[in-house]
């Protein structure tokens, strides 16, 4: 079986900071994340709420399209994210539950 790749963006209370990052394990990184069990960025302004991801089908996708977003202005990563999760739900429930 092929392993799946995404690239996710996170979100603080306050919507206020968003973080993207790359996995091939949504639900276990993004539970790492908001149970902040590694120092750094997600850590330290409490991006624990998943408003965003998009499955990709190589690592080297993943990676690429991650560089990409991170290069983006904050207005459009709001747009891209809007796209998807207009209320900019947290996602990390459903995910977990339906993927679970």
């Amino acid at each position: 079986m092929d392993k799946e790749f995404y690239v996710y963006i996170l979100t603080n209370k306050t919507k206020s900071v968003v973080y993207t990052g790359v996995t091939s394990d949504l639900i276990g990184r993004t539970y790492i994340h908001r149970n902040d069990l590694l120092d750094g960025f997600s850590r330290r302004y409490h991006v624990h709420y998943l408003v965003w991801y998009e499955h990709q089908g190589s690592a080297e996708g993943a990676i690429m399209r991650e560089k990409q977003i991170k290069k983006w202005n904050r207005a459009w990563k709001n747009e891209l994210i809007s796209a998807m999760n207009p209320e900019w739900r947290d996602l990390y429930p459903q995910i977990a539950e339906h993927w679970g």
